[in-house]
């Protein structure tokens, strides 16, 4: 295998599991297990019976499903809520709680709900409780971050098991959007009686697991909900934690701490790779990661050249080979394969530091130019390596690493200059549909654009809003072609979903990498 070091190639041979891993001059500390394991719940009294334990490498902000919108969030909640549609594991949207859909009027969509669903404290699951949920999420009291239901203006109950979502403008994937964030329902009840302080506190869904109890940054215990509509889990009970880094998951999956890790980047897992006890398992993802560049402010990357060049200077194929262990796919415009929208035949830029020069020189910058690369500690190798990409080309990129909690806070304010002027990110695009890997951060009124072009936006009007799936999928080719050549990203790649764990359980994610762990089966 090959590794980056220095802004050099460095032919290094196969990794072994405890070398110092070194990328663009960050080092990181071979594994070494530590004796006690720390915030994974290791009571030995709880690891008898039908447990399983699941970790990732935060934990939830929250446990009210209306006021988050991270996956670590949602990840655990999803055990607890139902949405209306969800996305099956052959990445197609099946029924829910909602057992079909139909647009009836290009600004109505009309839900047929399940039958005889109940709340875990059994307080009926009907048309009214999607009313509410979605009113809810929508009032601007309940401060959602929640942004996919933009269009629906109001519901209104058609009958006890139909409800219609009216929407100021045609929206063609609404059931899409509400197959996960968008879609949860919550007991109108059970709230009017706790309020939003009670709910967070002992949240009540009809979700195949219920809540137990939650202790923030160490664990969140559930329970198998033996009347959920669709039968008891086999599961008994499902815990989640965090492990913030590879060092804490192998201990926690060596001591049985923790059964199984999700959430895990493709460096971590090659930390892993061949110690006793634990198992790594590969499988195709869709969550897509890019550099933001800030083309708003003054500076070098308000030129076009410049921003062409960051690209061509990248390796993306040689990132995923170094660092990432292959185990990703090399994007081209943002919207990755598997998502409705992509297109084969835009392609990837040439990797050539050469022609990166070339641009830089034509743009004023013959000797390149000093900037800030933010990210957070979890992608410190990424951002270390592509540090050391674009040294070759000339570009001095600090890289400034924070905390999530700090990114998220920042990524998500509404100063576009927040993370600096180059930022690591990446998107589930869990809808399976480009408009998730574009809606916040292409379309010049959006919260995370950072390049204003009203062809750009016109784009993103038909795509978000034309109920013609030919002209969609032209305006996310035109868009792409668009993005290809004014470049405000470094497009980098889609990761696969990586899980380590140990001989017990037994699961297959979706693409999104969905933490949904209903068809969970562990041996004891």
């Amino acid at each position: 295998m090959e590794r980056i070091r220095h802004g050099r190639l460095v032919d290094r041979g196969r990794m072994r599991r405890r070398d110092v891993l070194r990328l663009g001059g960050l080092i990181v500390p071979a594994l070494a297990a530590p004796a006690l394991l720390t915030g994974c719940g290791t009571d030995p009294a709880s690891s008898a019976g039908n447990v399983l334990r699941v970790s990732q490498p935060g934990d939830p902000v929250t446990m009210d499903p209306q006021k988050q919108g991270d996956m670590t969030s949602m990840n655990a909640l999803i055990n607890m809520f139902d949405t209306l549609t969800t996305r099956g594991r052959d990445n197609k949207l099946h029924p829910r709680l909602a057992l079909s859909w139909t647009a009836t009027t290009p600004l109505t969509w009309r839900f047929r709900l399940r039958p005889g669903v109940t709340f875990h404290n059994g307080e009926p699951c009907d048309a009214a409780a999607v009313k509410f949920s979605i009113e809810r999420l929508l009032n601007p009291a309940t401060k959602s971050p929640i942004v996919e239901l933009r269009y629906v203006k109001s519901v209104s109950v058609v009958d006890p098991l139909t409800v219609d979502l009216h929407t100021s403008l045609h929206d063609p994937i609404l059931p899409d959007k509400l197959s996960l964030f968008g879609g949860v329902v919550v007991p109108p009840r059970y709230l009017a009686e706790v309020g939003d302080t009670g709910f967070a506190n002992h949240p009540v869904g009809t979700g195949p697991f219920t809540f137990v109890h939650w202790q923030q940054d160490h664990e969140l215990r559930m329970r198998a909900y033996p009347k959920h509509w669709e039968g008891r889990p086999s599961v008994d009970e499902l815990v989640f934690s965090p492990t913030p880094n590879p060092s804490t998951s192998l201990a926690a999956l060596q001591s049985g701490g923790v059964d199984l890790v999700a959430g895990l980047t493709p460096d971590a897992a090659q930390q892993l790779d061949g110690y006793g006890g634990v198992k790594l398992d590969g499988y195709t993802g869709i969550r897509t990661s890019y550099l933001s560049l800030n083309t708003l402010d003054k500076g070098p990357l308000r030129d076009r050249r410049v921003r062409q060049a960051l690209n061509h200077a990248v390796d993306v194929p040689l990132l995923i080979k170094a660092v990432l262990g292959g185990k990703a796919t090399e994007t081209s415009a943002l919207i990755p394969r598997g998502a409705f929208g992509f297109d084969p035949s835009v392609k990837p830029f040439t990797r050539s530091v050469a022609t990166a020069r070339r641009l830089l020189a034509e743009a004023g910058y013959p000797h390149g130019f000093s900037t800030t690369l933010t990210a957070s500690n979890i992608d410190s190798n990424v951002a270390e390596a592509l540090s050391g990409l674009l040294a070759k080309a000339g570009v001095d990129a600090r890289v400034d690493l924070i905390d999530p909690g700090t990114y998220s806070d920042r990524l998500t304010s509404d100063n576009h200059g927040a993370l600096g002027p180059m930022y690591l990110a990446a998107s589930t695009v869990w809808t399976l549909d480009g408009e998730s890997m574009v809606q916040s951060n292409v379309r010049s009124d959006r919260r995370q654009s950072r390049w204003h072009s009203k062809e750009a936006d016109k784009l993103i009007d038909i795509e978000e809003l034309s109920g013609d799936t030919a002209k969609r999928q032209q305006a996310f080719s035109d868009l792409q072609r668009l993005m290809r050549v004014e470049a405000p990203f470094v497009f980098l790649y889609q990761v696969d979903n990586i899980i380590a764990r140990n001989e017990r359980p037994r699961w297959t994610p979706g693409s999104a990498g969905v933490l949904d762990m209903e068809s969970a089966e562990v041996t004891r």
